[in-house]
């Protein structure tokens, strides 16, 4: 790269690739996403409500997903993390991420809808999975054109099984959406949201 070489180094700069670039990559190299699943909790720390957004996917469907999105070069895991909160469920959700925050899970996608049960017909994608928090008032934003409230168990119900990612996802499993998540010493209260196509 040179010093003339304005684009590059400005894209470079901002983590951000032309949708060219970022095809390549994705046809060559894994893409690293965060997977935020959006919960509310008691007083006691207890999971009470699943958010689940509803937006169209890459395929064409339209279903419930959590908040999800790429991890940009140079960026923090904890700074991908309030950046997509922050983009799908509006500036007021107030996400309680910690400052190490650690997944709960890890998923892996192929466009081979064979390889391990997670589809994604764009790329290879690593996701890392975490169930944050929220306190604060949150509004569906750009590409999401709903967000709605479930019980853990509607969350992982036969109905949503069939039509929502994160239902078709280790992180809805019961023991990870029914419960208070495992907390690390001196970390926050988890948080919670997620969603899979974005981005």
């Amino acid at each position: 790269m040179t010093d003339t070489d304005h684009n590059a180094s400005t894209q470079t700069a901002t983590g951000w690739l032309s949708p060219e670039d970022l095809e390549l990559v994705r046809a060559h190299v894994p893409i690293v996403y965060v997977d935020a699943v959006p919960v509310r909790v008691d007083g006691l720390g207890n999971v009470t409500e699943v958010g689940m957004l509803l937006r169209l996917a890459s395929d064409g469907s339209i279903s419930r997903m959590v908040v999800t999105g790429r991890v940009l070069f140079g960026e923090k895991v904890r700074e991908a993390l309030m950046r997509h909160c922050e983009k799908d469920l509006g500036p007021m959700a107030l996400p309680r991420v910690p400052a190490n925050p650690t997944p709960f899970t890890v998923i892996e996608y192929f466009p081979n809808p064979d390889r391990s049960g997670f589809y994604d017909p764009r790329h290879h994608a690593v996701s890392l999975a975490y169930v944050v928090p929220v306190d604060g008032e949150c509004e569906p934003t750009q590409e999401a054109l709903d967000l709605g409230w479930y019980t853990p168990e509607e969350a992982v119900s036969a109905v949503f099984s069939a039509s929502t990612r994160v239902a078709r996802s280790k992180i809805a499993r019961p023991g990870a959406l029914g419960g208070s998540p495992p907390r690390s010493a001196g970390s926050a209260a988890p948080h919670p949201m997620r969603d899979r196509m974005a981005g």
